[in-house]
């Protein structure tokens, strides 16, 4: 990967890897068959920038694009995109709603209200199969509340598509078959259902469009995409100090971590605050020059400490590597890959390469 140029006021980077991003799009996409590939960009690109995940997507060819609010459509707006807003239409929404550079995902009948008093136009309906969450239910449907209005997409979200175990086959069966029932009964240019996990579970998923998010940023929702997905998100730190730890003198808050020998230790500019959590105490790992430098003791809002014994040529201000494959810091952390990501803090200077 070739990045821009290190700033020296940013002490904590974030490295992106673009063709990482763009591989996993491309995976995504030929995995979905004859179904288009969108990208979910929400939560500012799930953390990594929206702005510059969407442009990169758009152009290895991604044409629709999901985001949670109005103010998250409006950034994108200067791209001129297809955009979807899933939270659909407040009352306060209907001057950004009108303002035509997203549509709306219209969720409820006071929304399918709301727009149609508006003058209606253009939008996609979720429709809700059995996760009890957003959408409109069946039986509204089935009583014509959709009746009339130009729909794009109608869509529902799997509850249980990321659940390695024989035990989500058959909800994901139920909502799949609810879902092609309600649509098929609703004039709509496209059906869509699957995210990332459901893309893995097959060609009866994809249906007209896909609309991934985790997998494109590096996560692995399923086994069947762990050889698929590459990571995309690689944080580094830097060290403000390298210190020596005596035998039996201890480290970090509650002095969880005693030291068994003398250790050489480094303190480091990265804590929970930027969404390396307190999961990654005594569990996580940085790297430099291929070396495992294990985090020791509790990490801290503003400061992590890790082992450098084995890297004596380490010194204030160099920087590390922080292990961050998601699925694997997951585990180790004890969140969710979605958490992980989209938790990564504004401290981070962001560099694509």
């Amino acid at each position: 990967m070739a990045y821009g140029p290190v700033t020296p006021d940013a002490p904590s980077l974030l490295r992106l890897d673009g063709a990482a991003l763009v591989a996993n799009w491309r995976a995504l996409d030929r995995l979905s068959g004859s179904a288009a590939c969108g990208a979910a960009v929400k939560a500012d690109g799930y953390g990594l920038g929206a702005t510059e995940v969407a442009r990169r997507l758009a152009g290895a060819g991604a044409r629709d694009f999901f985001v949670a609010t109005w103010a998250e459509a409006a950034v994108l707006a200067p791209l001129g995109l297809s955009v979807s807003v899933l939270h659909g239409v407040r009352d306060a929404d209907m001057a950004a709603a009108r303002g035509g550079y997203a549509r709306p995902v219209l969720n409820s009948a006071v929304q399918v209200a709301r727009w149609r008093d508006a003058g209606g136009g253009v939008c996609d309906v979720m429709v809700d199969t059995g996760m009890n969450r957003l959408g409109v239910s069946c039986d509204e449907v089935a009583a014509g509340l959709l009746d009339g209005l130009a729909i794009d997409t109608v869509m529902s979200h799997l509850a249980c598509a990321d659940v390695d175990a024989d035990g989500d086959d058959a909800m994901n069966a139920r909502q799949r078959t609810a879902f092609a029932g309600v649509a098929a009964g609703v004039k709509a240019r496209r059906r869509s259902l699957a995210n990332s996990a459901g893309i893995a579970l097959g060609a009866d998923y994809a249906f007209d469009l896909v609309r991934p998010g985790l997998a494109l940023y590096g996560g692995v929702p399923r086994g069947e995409l762990s050889n698929v997905i590459a990571q995309v998100a690689w944080p580094e730190a830097e060290i403000l100090q390298r210190r020596r730890v005596r035998a039996g003198e201890s480290v970090g808050y509650n002095a969880t971590w005693v030291a068994r020998a003398d250790t050489e230790v480094a303190i480091l500019n990265l804590g929970y605050a930027d969404g390396y959590f307190r999961g990654f105490s005594d569990r996580g790992c940085a790297r430099a020059q291929g070396i495992a430098l294990p985090v020791i003791g509790r990490v801290s809002m503003d400061l992590t400490v890790i082992d450098v014994t084995e890297a004596p040529e380490l010194a204030e201000g160099d920087r590390v590597g922080i292990d961050f494959a998601l699925p694997a810091a997951a585990a180790a952390s004890g969140q969710s890959q979605y958490e992980l990501l989209t938790s990564l803090g504004v401290r981070y200077a962001r560099f694509w390469g």
